[in-house]
């Protein structure tokens, strides 16, 4: 580390470095931020889990725009003690695999991380603490998502154009539902049955992040309701399909 931070002081490219030193690009970076711009003595150990935002440190992020869609539909940070906070994921207790997908995926965004899986009345909360959950969730704020603004920064919509399907995988499995509907033809009164997936959240926000989504993969939706958004064509429902399916 020390050789290529001095590297990095007399101005080699990160690039450079990293192939120098055998390791990643984002590895150099994180050094230069930890030491060059915090100002840390060289061998000093940083304390506690760096952050993506603050340190540099590397950030899987197909993994963090599936988490993304699971606090944007049933998430929430509150604040503890000593400067942390908690991310709390809420999901029905009988979908065990989608559960176990949540404590995964927390560890997959802080790889440190030790969720904890509680247990609430018919559902399951995962928790994980850690100060910085508000720089990568930056839309968490006092009061309910939908009597606040609820914007994507620039960087999270860099992500999500990335990985749209981790993140509609996140927002419906936690505020949506697929569900087999019917309908009758007047002609004849028979009854015909067709997939359907519905997301349901009252933040107008929120329901514009999925629907923007959906419009970057070119699945139709239409919104049946001031707080619905349904998919319900039969190529829309099968796109979902390849990533989303049925809650298990």
């Amino acid at each position: 580390m020390d050789s290529a931070l001095r590297m990095s002081d007399n101005g080699v490219s990160d690039r450079t470095n990293a192939e120098i030193h055998g390791v990643a690009i984002k590895t150099i970076r994180r050094w230069r931020r930890l030491y060059q711009r915090r100002g840390l003595p060289r061998g000093t150990a940083f304390q506690g889990t760096p952050c993506p935002r603050c340190d540099g440190a590397e950030l899987d992020e197909a993994a963090y725009a599936l988490l993304l869609g699971w606090y944007l539909g049933d998430g929430h940070i509150a604040r503890a003690r000593r400067g942390v906070f908690t991310l709390q994921i809420v999901n029905d207790q009988k979908y065990p695999e989608l559960n176990r997908e949540i404590f995964e995926t927390i560890k997959r965004v802080k790889p440190t991380a030790s969720p904890c899986p509680r247990r609430g009345v018919g559902v399951v909360r995962t928790e994980a603490r850690w100060k910085h959950w508000p720089c990568l969730f930056p839309q968490h704020g006092p009061g309910l998502k939908h009597l606040r603004k609820i914007e994507l920064l620039s960087w999270q919509q860099e992500i999500v154009a990335k990985y749209p399907e981790q993140l509609l995988r996140g927002l419906l499995h936690s505020d949506g539902c697929r569900f087999v509907n019917w309908a009758s033809k007047p002609a004849t009164g028979k009854r015909y049955y067709y997939v359907r997936y519905m997301f349901s959240n009252e933040s107008d926000d929120i329901r514009k992040i999925l629907t923007d989504a959906l419009d970057l993969l070119g699945i139709a939706w239409r919104q049946p309701r001031r707080n619905m958004i349904a998919v319900s064509r039969q190529e829309a429902v099968a796109a979902l399909d390849l990533f989303v399916g049925p809650k298990s």
